[in-house]
């Protein structure tokens, strides 16, 4: 059996691999990058900017399943997704550097001024989502026509989390793009301007970087699983994907955990404000002079924590998780890390409560640490499980239906990610328009830390001292926890148990198999036809030829 199955190479695995970190790198400047920078940059009102992701993830409710369908009905001689893969990685990084290019909402002098730039957000962020779409849904949807074999499959699939994980090394813009800053402000007045100026710089120079390696992934990728001929339109699609009994339940568990996306939509802005007082560069201790004279240990405690155990968590998890698979029930594996999750993620609200507002202290980073770790594996986890997952449902709808919609099911899960970002994005418009954190108080607040005149812990914003952070504690906390406990209940049952899958894709690779067989057969049959006729034609002509004699 292990002989017919056709797989990648070595070097189309580390191709796509590095095609899945330049384009994860794109994602994470946009998700944490942009999110910062439309928040806490040019101060966006925070109910304006949770309507701009919410009218951005109603079109993509659309957009992905079109995508879908579009990648199935692709015949090319490179494949059905490598096109989108070759194409569309210089497309989305001209789109992604377009999005911060805005002007500042809270300095704005006009109403007219102020509608234009929320306009621009709004406009640049729907056309970056379409044009993550057309890359997102071929570069998850090809792994399932790269190789026939299950194992390596999995393994295909957990790398490329890692290696999405090792694409998050993007979340650094903020640190990065405050260090720049530092150089504009000798050479403008306003330090907001120079803030901006900072991030324009750095998203230029790391969505160069990205938008190249993102090419490999279409460059050094070779599609080996024959595509169906047979393709449906747009509303067959959708009936898919839905009468899909566990591709169902898995897109419902996805919605339902969509407060997940929270812990990375907030946690720059916590890390930023409630550890480093608004700027990651307060962890540098400087002179009267200006002259950096040391590191200032508390902070370096606080967000050296943080970051180990957001990123720590979810590497080491989803690089454990493809060998747990081969131990263990994928349903049983997926329910524990919803179930078990769920409990770190609401202890970091308890210790927030138990430290009295305040978790910058050594003694409180440790727990905070572990929280962190624990959660952030549940998600590494999870992200692993559902790829491999809805892989499983591709070889499901080819054996009962005799199609592989590969980018119609794996646009379901571009549809999830960008639905739970929508989703955890309005959570938090309504948590922080509901304490003040919004617009010109945001402006306030950040030109109040530039002065050294109050303290993000215990800063007043008009609800109550300390009502920032404790807003921000509670976004990346209660509705996780929540939403990770919600989220196993439609997979409790789950409809496509691992042995089902294993008789269903060994019975395809036989059908792939035998097919290709038959097919040799009839060309050899033909062969040997064409000859005879040949030779019959050879000797007719000689019978002819004694008769003219």
């Amino acid at each position: 059996m292990g002989d017919i199955k056709r797989t990648y190479t070595k070097k189309e695995a580390a191709g796509y691999l590095t095609g899945m970190l330049g384009q994860n790198m794109i994602y994470n400047i946009v998700s944490t990058g942009l999110y910062f920078y439309f928040q806490n940059v040019i101060c966006l009102p925070a109910m304006a900017l949770g309507w701009i992701m919410t009218i951005a993830r109603i079109w993509d409710a659309i957009n992905d399943p079109m995508m879908g369908t579009l990648v199935d009905k692709t015949r090319t001689k490179w494949g059905k997704c490598r096109p989108y893969l070759i194409i569309f990685p210089a497309i989305i990084g001209i789109v992604t550097i377009l999005a911060f290019l805005n002007g500042n909402y809270a300095a704005a002098d006009s109403t007219v001024q102020k509608v234009l730039i929320v306009a621009w957000a709004a406009v640049s962020y729907i056309a970056w989502g379409m044009c993550f779409t057309v890359c997102d849904i071929p570069l998850w949807g090809i792994t399932s026509l790269m190789t026939e074999d299950e194992n390596d499959r999995s393994k295909i699939l957990g790398f490329a989390r890692i290696a999405a994980g090792v694409g998050g090394v993007a979340v650094v813009i903020v640190p990065v793009a405050q260090a720049v800053s530092e150089i504009f402000k000798g050479k403008v007045s306003d330090p907001v301007k120079a803030t901006q100026y900072g991030f324009i710089a750095t998203v230029v120079v790391l969505t160069v970087i990205a938008s190249v390696l993102f090419e490999f992934a279409g460059i050094s990728t070779r599609e080996k699983v024959e595509k169906s001929e047979k393709s449906y339109t747009f509303r067959e699609n959708f009936q898919i994907m839905f009468r899909n009994k566990p591709f169902r339940q898995i897109l419902i568990s996805g919605i339902l955990r969509s407060p997940i996306q929270l812990l990375m939509i907030c946690a720059m802005t916590l890390v930023t404000y409630y550890y480093a007082n608004g700027n990651l560069m307060n962890i540098l201790i400087k002179d009267s002079a200006g002259n950096i004279t040391g590191v200032d240990v508390k902070i370096l405690i606080g967000l050296g924590g943080i970051a180990l155990g957001l990123f720590v968590g979810q590497f080491v998890s989803m690089g454990i998780t493809p060998m747990l698979i081969r131990k263990f029930e994928k349903k049983s594996l997926y329910n524990f890390y919803s179930i078990a999750g769920a409990v770190p993620f609401a202890l970091l609200f308890v210790c927030y409560k138990l430290s009295k507002g305040d978790l910058t202290s050594i003694g409180w980073s440790i727990p905070v640490s572990i929280c962190m770790l624990l959660a952030s594996a549940s998600f590494g986890g999870i992200n692993v499980l559902q790829s491999v997952m809805i892989a499983d449902c591709v070889d499901y709808e080819e054996y009962h239906n005799g199609v592989r919609t590969d980018g119609v099911f794996f646009s379901g899960q571009s549809f999830i990610t960008k639905l739970s970002a929508g989703i955890a994005s309005i959570i938090s418009s309504v948590v922080y328009s509901y304490v003040g954190y919004s617009g010109a108080n945001v402006d306030k607040l950040n030109r109040a830390l530039e002065a050294g005149t109050s303290d993000f812990i215990t800063y007043d914003g008009g609800s109550g001292e300390g009502m920032y952070a404790a807003a921000m504690f509670f976004l990346i906390s209660i509705p996780p926890a929540i939403g990770m406990l919600l989220s196993a209940i439609p997979t409790l049952k789950y409809a496509l148990p691992d042995k089902e899958h294993t008789r269903i894709l060994n019975e395809l690779v036989e059908k792939r198999a035998s097919s290709k067989a038959d097919d040799g057969e009839v060309q050899n049959s033909d062969d040997v036809n064409a000859q005879a006729l040949a030779d019959s034609a050879d000797e007719l002509v000689d019978e002819i030829n004694k008769l003219d004699e």
